[in-house]
């Protein structure tokens, strides 16, 4: 239950994590998790887990999370997606998403479906791509991350950029960026009185999309955008790893930390960093590394969200606090003058409460950003 106070965390779950290997055992806990959070007859995964004074619970179906989770699925054995899925296999979820597609006027949600049936091979995938560009994104506004999920999603599939869909979107991404603060926007072409704000989110599939863009047409502006934007996220980076949520798009200062969420420490600042360095960027494996450290142990909570007794690893660690006001005073104050924060915050709203949810996307991502070779290699190399 969000707002409660974590305290069942023990401080030895870190060096546990470690002498297991860390990724070995997210892996586990991933395929483990999953098969709680899909619903056979329906062939959907649900909204989340949730723990509540009835137990953990499931709630709500999403075709967005379905789509994510296939797409880390894509690569992974037989045997594995069949602990997740049960016998029925992939295709059948991707029918599942195919249906009613031309209806759906989510574009973010469209993309990622185009892209779990390119990643996993399902036949009939022109029916995706036409659904995208009757929803028009690259002149329409939308949120820099569903135009990031297209971009991504038309570079891994060769054969749907049949009207050069990916360098129409590699460039408005590459325009929407703020060289002097190496921010990207919350949505590209949006206006108001909080458009100053960006979240993490809308850094890292950026960075990701154009990495994938740079890597498949050796665009160096494309490389450069991402890489300029990384070393940001990576120079703020919190002192114990944390990956801080909120940016000022015109300064590329922090507006406000919290909440810190597991899949940005084990999952989404991953797949993007190594993306970039995939596509001749820098290595930032230092700040990956940190990054799965303050999951591992968190000083806010004295523990992790990793919580092995209930088999899930939890949401979010946020500020105590009702609802997003601390979000909502530091956009005001700093929408004032970019240099005014509201202090006191820390004191006031402490941040040491978890969010007791976890989502299929959280895993999905993470089993994208971690498939089993590199995951492998990752362990071997910090056990050593």
């Amino acid at each position: 239950m969000q707002g409660e106070k974590a305290g069942n965390f023990p401080e030895a779950a870190a060096e546990q994590a470690k002498d297991q290997g860390v990724l070995a055992e997210l892996r586990a806990m991933a395929a483990r998790s999953l098969a709680r959070m899909y619903c056979p007859e329906e062939k959907i995964f649900v909204f989340r887990l949730r723990r509540t004074v009835r137990g953990v619970v499931s709630e709500g179906r999403s075709p967005r999370y379905t789509a994510i989770t296939l797409i880390g699925l894509a690569n992974e054995t037989e045997d594995f997606r069949r602990s997740v899925l049960g016998d029925h296999g992939i295709h059948p979820v991707c029918d599942r998403l195919s249906q009613d597609i031309d209806q759906v006027t989510n574009l973010g949600d469209v993309a990622l479906s185009a892209w779990a049936a390119h990643a996993t091979g399902y036949p009939d995938r022109n029916k995706f791509w036409k659904r995208i560009v009757d929803l028009k994104p690259v002149e329409r506004t939308y949120p820099v991350i569903e135009l990031s999920w297209v971009l991504a999603a038309a570079c891994i599939d060769p054969d749907s950029d049949k009207t050069g869909l990916a360098e129409r979107l590699a460039q408005r991404l590459i325009q929407s960026f703020s060289v002097g603060s190496r921010v990207f926007p919350h949505v590209v072409g949006g206006s108001g009185t909080r458009s100053h704000v960006s979240c993490f989110a809308d850094m890292v599939y950026p960075i990701h999309a154009l990495s994938h863009y740079a890597k498949l047409t050796g665009n160096t502006k494309a490389l450069d955008t991402a890489t300029l934007c990384a070393g940001k996220i990576c120079e703020v980076q919190g002192p114990s790893g944390q990956w801080w949520w909120h940016y000022d798009r015109r300064t590329g200062g922090i507006i406000e930390g919290y909440p810190v969420y597991a899949i940005h420490q084990d999952a989404m600042a991953p797949m993007a960093l190594f993306a970039l360095r995939e596509a001749g960027g820098p290595d930032y494996s230092g700040a990956i590394r940190k990054g799965l450290d303050w999951l591992m142990y968190s000083p806010e909570i004295r523990g992790s969200l990793i919580d092995r007794e209930a088999d899930l690893i939890w949401r979010k660690v946020a500020r105590r606090e009702r609802g997003k006001l601390t979000r909502y005073l530091q956009a005001g104050a700093s929408r004032v003058n970019p240099s005014l924060r509201v202090p006191g915050l820390d004191f006031l709203f402490p941040p040491v409460s978890v969010d007791y949810e976890d989502r299929p996307y959280h895993l999905g991502w993470l089993l994208y950003a971690w498939p089993l070779q590199r995951a492998e290699e990752w362990d071997r190399r910090i056990l050593k």
